[in-house]
């Protein structure tokens, strides 16, 4: 797709976070480029567009975490040929305006997923004690668990669950019932018998056409007496409107996020069965952090020295 420049002139790369990475992670990214003799620019906590407009015209690769890379920000960066999301998630990169403008986008898969899944269970812990109010909780012993999407982070997910003593299932459209079973979960024949059997739903669905607005009213009202519902994918997956409504009429039901909705205040007006993090807290972690930034420093030198496109989200 792209052609790589092979030559000795020397890269320029551009590490692009409103919300910034770690010192640690800093210097192990500085650390990597150093070694392959690029430059690092560094554009942190920065404010408007037009800072992050300006700082892309002369780079060859970037690496970003939650910014927005959309075709303005590609029309400004006419010798970008990579640019690397320090994370799974990659919603916030316009794919097709990559593909346009001759760009390589990566992601790095693995990296944050210890990191989400110990959040799952911070959450889930907080919510069956009843956000520690001081009344009588539950616990998440012999309680089953269903898992949506069986990716990275949700393997990991199973893991800990293990460790809780749970009965765990999962579904993933994309990954082969055989594969879920052989990890010790039990396979789900679909999202609907998921949320049917199962006390507690944690979400790890991408946010894509298919899947915004997927976890609607009447999925979501299939779930038993006092279910718990777990979002730290994205936002968009979650029909607010529809949740909303299925909780005025279920006062039994939880959801806990580590995204807050746009309709919070509506949200929040479900005391003691609803709890956003003020921020995206998943990959907040130094451990996730690092191992992120650094994971996407090797992914820039490995495609811009070898072509490697392992990690590519567009075509």
């Amino acid at each position: 797709m792209v052609n790589v420049q092979c030559s000795m002139d020397k890269m320029k790369v551009l590490v692009a976070t409103e919300k910034p990475f770690s010192k640690v992670a800093v210097d192990g990214i500085k650390e990597v480029f150093g070694a392959a003799g690029y430059e690092v620019v560094m554009l942190e906590k920065y404010t408007e567009k037009s800072q992050l407009l300006d700082a892309v015209k002369d780079v060859d690769a970037m690496i970003i975490r939650s910014d927005k890379v959309d075709a303005e920000v590609l029309d400004a960066a006419k010798q970008l040929k990579i640019v690397v999301r320090a994370g799974a998630g990659y919603d916030n990169i316009d794919l097709a305006a990559a593909t346009a403008h001759n760009v390589v986008a990566m992601n790095t898969p693995g990296q944050n997923a210890n990191s989400v899944a110990e959040l799952v269970f911070g959450l889930l812990v907080f919510g069956v004690r009843n956000f520690f109010n001081g009344t009588s909780g539950t616990e998440l012993k012999g309680k089953k668990l269903g898992i949506l999407a069986f990716g990275n982070v949700g393997r990991n997910v199973a893991r800990v669950a293990k460790g809780f003593d749970m009965e765990v299932a999962a579904y993933d459209a994309y990954c082969p019932a055989e594969a879920i079973e052989a990890a010790g979960v039990k396979a789900a024949k679909s999202q609907e018998e998921l949320f049917e059997t199962c006390d507690i739903v944690s979400l790890h669905i991408p946010a894509t056409p298919e899947t915004k607005q997927s976890i609607n009213y009447d999925l979501v009202g299939k779930m038993k007496k006092g279910g718990i519902l777990v979002n730290t994918a994205r936002k968009e997956v979650i029909d607010e409107a529809g949740l909303i409504k299925l909780m005025e009429e279920r006062t039994d039901l939880k959801y806990l996020t580590d995204i807050k909705p746009d309709a919070d205040a509506e949200f929040a007006k479900f005391e003691g069965r609803y709890f956003a993090t003020p921020k995206k807290m998943g990959a907040q972690t130094a451990e996730a952090n690092v191992n992120a930034g650094i994971a996407a420093a090797n992914q820039i030198v490995g495609f811009l020295r070898d072509g490697i496109t392992k990690f590519q989200v567009n075509k």
